[in-house]
């Protein structure tokens, strides 16, 4: 059997604390590791690692290749080269598949944002699924359902067979499906043979196929842009599931939560005797079955019922949990409006530690950086900014055009246009550094690196 991990969503009803250069599979919701790494974790129990093939876009690509390196040395990572949903992603990730093997395997294709604890349910539904696939199905996996939830895929079925397939109804259809009882939610976890899914894909979706064919990965895992940038942007549901009539479903027997909203989220959280979820410094008076969270500042509510707050260093959201399908909209509004609050957090985390923005202005930006003991930067060099270091805390080693610079608190450098530097700190005590940035062009994307101890060369 091979998987393929589902890993380029934006998370974009999880705003302020998902952002797209930052999206939900890449955070810790409710254990120490990422949502993309209980994925994978989960995936492993029965399924090879060399056979777990993750997609991504290309601005996660080195987060998600460092995050799977925890689990092994070389993990397999296709990088889209423009955003398309799902329905492009898994076509040609099966293609890639089948670049690996002679035969005609049977593949898993589970999205990256679930949280499933009961591990060996779970793989009891899986094996009851691969015979199906094997005899030529679709098999997806359907969930009981417990309330009328909006976000959430519907199937409707009969005997294992599936009737109909509605992607994401109005509140009220949802109440009408959970009254008649014979839906469930699409867990949107899928399993199919390659050649069985590529016949559906042929027959529904012949713009997608036809520009899938004309990939070859027997000499490069690259995605090529020109041709990937003519695929349609949807969903495998909208392209596929909604129309084959090759499509059983498998009960899925586990427990099972789409992290997709912050309702999913006060869902899985533990509560207080109120019912309330209060994640960080919380001050709360008779508030009542709310979800409240603080990543920096005092957070102080009164009188709450079914509400959500969530405070970050730079947004603040506050909805009725009624509401929660909503929040994409802000995003999506923010996007429009070119605001940076739906891209980036003021503070981003990185394998050697994090950065924190301070100030921002035309031709300026100031960094906090932090890099923990025994990390280092990338040997980088940019080709629109020069930089200026002043080291806070700790001790610098500097790596300026081949020579190595000690810098205790106090002492600074300057880092011109395209010179190739690292900042790194090989020391016990966490380093901390003012980076005042000048240039034209201030993005993340201005990096260009040479050598880098986690992988993203």
């Amino acid at each position: 059997m091979y998987s393929i991990i589902l890993a380029g969503g934006s998370g974009s009803r999880l705003w302020p604390l998902s952002r797209e250069l930052c999206p939900k599979q890449l955070l810790n919701i409710k254990n120490d590791d990422s949502l993309l790494q209980e994925t994978f974790k989960r995936l492993q129990t029965f399924i090879p690692a060399e056979n777990i093939i993750s997609i991504t876009n290309t601005k996660h690509y080195s987060n998600v290749r460092y995050q799977l390196t925890s689990f092994t040395k070389q993990p397999f990572v296709l990088s889209e080269p423009i955003a398309k949903n799902t329905a492009p992603a898994v076509a040609i990730s099966v293609k890639y598949i089948q670049s690996l093997t002679d035969e005609d395997p049977v593949i898993l294709a589970a999205p990256s944002d679930h949280i499933i604890n009961n591990i060996e349910s779970f793989k009891n539904s899986i094996f009851k699924a691969e015979k199906l696939a094997n005899d030529g199905h679709i098999v997806t996996f359907g969930v009981k359902p417990d309330y009328p939830e909006a976000g959430f895929g519907y199937i409707n079925v009969e005997n294992n067979k599936v009737n109909q397939f509605v992607e994401k109804p109005d509140k009220n259809k949802a109440e009408e499906y959970i009254k008649s009882g014979n839906w469930y939610w699409n867990s949107g976890i899928f399993m199919f043979k390659a050649s069985t899914i590529l016949r559906e894909y042929e027959k529904y979706a012949k713009d997608i196929y036809d520009i899938a064919e004309t990939f070859n990965f027997k000499n490069s895992n690259e995605i090529p842009f020109v041709e990937f940038d003519k695929m349609p942007n949807i969903s495998i549901d909208y392209a596929i599931m909604e129309k084959s009539d090759n499509l059983v479903m498998v009960e899925l027997e586990s427990d099972w939560k789409d992290m997709g909203s912050w309702e999913s989220i006060y869902d899985v959280s533990e509560k207080d005797k109120d019912g309330n979820v209060k994640v960080g410094h919380i001050l709360d008076m008779d508030s009542k079955n709310s979800f409240m969270y603080s990543s920096s500042k005092l957070v102080a509510t009164i009188g709450l019922e079914d509400t959500v707050v969530v405070e970050t260093e730079d947004a603040i959201l506050a909805c009725k949990r009624d509401r929660v399908q909503d929040v994409k909209q802000v995003f999506e509004t923010l996007k429009e409006q070119h605001d940076d609050t739906h891209l980036v957090h003021k503070t981003m985390y990185r394998p050697w530690g994090f950065y924190t923005v301070l100030a921002q202005g035309k031709g300026f930006l100031t960094k906090m950086i932090q890099v923990n003991p025994g990390q280092k930067l990338s040997i980088q060099s940019h080709n629109h900014r020069s930089e200026h270091w002043v080291v806070l805390s700790g001790v610098a080693k500097v790596v300026l055009e081949g020579k190595e610079l000690i810098l205790s608190p106090g002492h600074s450098v300057d880092i011109p246009v395209k010179a190739i530097h690292s900042l790194q700190n090989p020391y016990e005590e966490e380093l901390k550094v003012i980076e005042v940035q000048k240039g034209d062009l201030l993005i993340e994307e201005d990096i260009i690196r040479y050598e880098d101890m986690y992988g993203r060369v």
